[in-house]
């Protein structure tokens, strides 16, 4: 007779025995389904379903006082009413959302990427920075050290030279004395007939020696205030831009410069995450840091394009969509120049010049913002307004004939000097 092996223990086993492990096996979940499906109250099929107490009973609850009045049916019709109901307010909206929130994941791979490729990038321009600053530091030390060096090198010639005279000189009277030692040891003849010129040619001696003024190095001159004088040298030979552009808030058509201080419209859109603080709509871009007090005042150069604008904007400007509020600027669009700000009238600007490079002054303390033409010395518009928030410069281009860009200003040091008023005694400090 074949033998199997028992599902249960493992051991061989005959056929018979097989069978009967095997109904063992599976009886048990035949007996839970069984009892799932029948009424725990008169044991008989659940085969209705009351509509008003959502559940399923068997036929004898249907005629009882509980369920007599309720509306009953199959159980089969009101599970696929569900099943449809469920597909349609349960499942498809969780598959919606699971789609949503893939996309929403894609977005921020998208964006952890681009941060890496934002930190490489910026490393690899602080590093180039840092290296310009190293090169001129470099050769300003270099410099100061070799006009040191010159310095020392012309002192101590000349000191060696007034050496080399005192040393003529103290021969001299070293000859001088041995000449009189010798004299003074003669016959008395000798003596009398020599005295004149012997007294002659020790009275005959050269002015004490004195060290000239300006002998020494002039040590004040090389470490007195070294660092701000270097700093100030420095700030001669580098650009400082009073607006840094922010990429991160840059329309994908626009590409910034890596200083940040220009920008150009490329017919193409990059793929770039859609972060809350990028626009979407207009081809514009803020700058990184806003003004809510004090005089501001910048010059963006907008060169041949033929449509710009550049102002300010409220911070909490909206950035999807059409912006409606919270902005200020001038600008060419068909052409004609614009003024416009919100919830007023636009106002075309009559030029008789083309502008290509504008200034922006903003006086948020006297509710005054205005803007110039640099190369024609024009006035164009002022707006007066009671800004109530942060204000951020924007420039928004719309061609690709020519970049835009921030034009760089001029920095200095400042150095705090404390004057005494006259009244005031200095040993009262």
């Amino acid at each position: 007779m074949e033998s199997w092996e028992c599902p249960v223990c493992r051991i061989k086993c005959y056929k018979d025995s097989l069978d009967l492990a095997l109904k063992n096996l599976c009886m048990p979940g035949e007996k839970v389904s069984v009892k799932k499906h029948v009424c725990s109250l008169h044991s008989k099929l659940l085969t209705l379903f009351c509509l008003q107490h959502e559940e399923p009973i068997c036929s004898v609850c249907e005629g009882s006082s509980k369920h007599k009045t309720h509306e009953c049916i199959p159980v089969d019709e009101a599970a696929l009413d569900r099943k449809e109901e469920l597909l349609e307010t349960g499942l498809k909206p969780l598959e919606e959302q699971l789609e949503g929130y893939k996309e929403v994941k894609q977005s921020f791979e998208e964006t952890a990427e681009l941060i890496k490729s934002q930190a490489q990038q910026t490393e690899h321009q602080i590093q180039e920075d840092f290296e310009k600053l190293h090169q001129f530091l470099r050769y300003e030390e270099a410099a100061r050290m070799a006009v040191l060096r010159e310095e020392e090198e012309e002192k101590s010639r000349r000191m060696k030279k007034m050496i080399d005279d005192m040393n003529r000189e103290i021969a001299a009277i070293l000859d001088t004395m041995r000449a009189i030692k010798k004299d003074l040891v003669s016959d008395d003849i000798s003596f009398l007939q020599n005295y004149k010129d012997t007294l002659k040619r020790a009275q005959c001696t050269s002015p004490d020696p004195e060290l000239v003024s300006g002998a020494l190095i002039n040590v004040a001159k090389h470490l007195g205030n070294l660092q701000v004088r270097v700093l100030e040298k420095m700030l001669k030979s580098v650009q400082y831009t009073p607006v840094i552009l922010d990429p991160n808030t840059a329309h994908p058509c626009l590409i910034l410069s890596d200083d940040l201080t220009s920008m150009r419209f490329s017919d193409g859109i990059r793929m770039l995450p859609d972060n809350p603080e990028r626009f979407d709509n207009y081809r514009m871009v803020l700058g990184s840091e806003g003004f809510d007090s004090g005089t501001h005042s910048w010059d963006t150069e907008v060169g041949d394009n033929t449509v710009w604008f550049v102002g300010v904007v409220y911070k909490s400007v909206q950035r999807k969509g059409v912006v409606q509020t919270g902005l200020w600027r001038v600008g060419y669009y068909n052409d004609k120049y614009w003024a416009r700000c919100p919830k007023g009238p636009q106002t075309v600007l009559t030029l008789e010049k083309k502008p290509q490079r504008i200034r922006v002054q903003l006086d948020w303390d006297r509710d005054t913002l205005s803007f110039y033409d640099l190369d024609n010395d024009t006035h164009l518009h002022t707006f007066t307004h009671t800004f109530t928030e942060r204000l951020f410069p924007y420039i928004n281009i719309g061609s690709n004939l020519y970049p835009a860009r921030i034009l760089p200003g001029k920095a200095s040091v400042t150095v705090e000097q404390h004057i005494i008023p006259p009244h005031v005694s200095p040993s009262s400090f």
